[in-house]
């Protein structure tokens, strides 16, 4: 096989695996639900503000190691009709070791709460943002390029995806829903849906080709109960679908005092080929409350038979205003 022939091939593969990649899924996504759905956009209501930062690196052991990096803030405002709103802004970076694949994404989003009889509140939202997937095409040097007998290389070349690859830029639309409802006793429970990619954006590589963004489809819950009088316990659910592939996520959540631990079971439940798992990681979840701070620490045990990955490692650090508004300093919702 010749090298311009390898390269090609490579370029296929890359074109491929990005054409089809989903969208990148946090452990901690089951406590930090600005990452799934833009319903959670000032989810705290009393004028106060939320952020937070994630750091996940996937399969350090390797070469596929993949890094992404998110980023969030949004803030609440109560309106004088009781109801309310949030604004929020966020960022994601992904970086693919392999291939040197680049994402970068950035959204606003906008939240308005309805209050409904019962104690229920519907919080509908809207999320648009803008998309940039890169794979340094710039920099490959292909087999014709090459003259061995001088060992200088030309800036052009014959081969056909030489010039017609280019950077994918993407405008992007996202919508969800979350009803939540507080009952006596510190019970606390909601749900939530939402859809991104609702404009089905076109992320191919190839110039004059187009290859729609599938929809990502996520429905999640929790439900949290007080626990020996000053403890809590909260448990979570999340299914996610994109194209072909989903995802369930299944945990529990506890917290005494200040310390919280969390296990999560991912599954998949579709299994589309004879290889695939039902339960593919356990992840475990420890975090620490330290005045308006939580900060965490997730780690993904592999099940699967895809080897020996050193699994997944999340950090996170999450910021929560005080509560203006309130008789009491509330604490967090979850």
């Amino acid at each position: 096989m010749t090298i311009k022939t390898t390269i090609s091939i490579l370029v296929v593969v890359l074109f491929g695996y990005t054409a089809q990649a989903q969208d990148p899924i946090f452990t901690q996504s089951n406590y930090i639900q600005e990452t799934l759905n833009p319903g959670f956009t000032g989810f705290e209501d009393n004028d106060r503000v939320s952020a937070g930062l994630l750091s996940r690196t996937q399969w350090p052991n390797l070469d596929l190691k993949v890094s992404t990096q998110y980023f969030f803030i949004n803030k609440s405002y109560e309106n004088r009709n009781s109801s309310g709103s949030g604004i929020g802004f966020n960022a994601m970076w992904q970086n693919e070791s392999f291939s040197n694949y680049n994402f970068y994404q950035v959204n606003i989003n906008y939240m308005h709460r309805v209050n409904l009889n019962g104690g229920w509140f519907f919080r509908p939202a809207l999320e648009v943002g803008f998309g940039l997937k890169d794979v340094g095409f710039r920099s490959l040097t292909l087999a014709d390029q090459i003259n061995i007998n001088t060992g200088v290389i030309s800036p052009s070349s014959v081969d056909p995806f030489g010039a017609n690859t280019e950077n994918v830029t993407f405008f992007d639309v996202t919508g969800g829903v979350v009803f939540e409802k507080n009952a006596r006793n510190d019970n606390t429970y909601w749900f939530g849906f939402s859809a991104k990619h609702l404009n089905r954006p076109n992320i191919s590589f190839l110039r004059d080709q187009n290859v729609p963004l599938d929809i990502f489809y996520s429905v999640h819950g929790n439900y949290r109960f007080p626990f020996l009088n000053d403890y809590r316990i909260m448990m979570t659910a999340n299914y996610m679908q994109q194209g072909e592939y989903n995802r369930l996520d299944i945990g529990s959540l506890f917290q005494v005092n200040q310390f919280l631990v969390g296990i999560t079971a991912a599954t998949n439940p579709a299994k589309n080929d004879s290889n695939s798992h039902l339960l593919t990681s356990i992840n475990s979840f420890i975090g620490l409350e330290y005045t308006s701070f939580r900060f965490g620490l997730s780690y993904d045990a592999n099940i699967s038979k895809i080897g020996r990955t050193n699994g997944v490692y999340e950090f996170s650090v999450t910021y929560m205003s005080r509560c203006r508004n309130c008789p009491t300093d509330r604490s967090r919702k979850r």
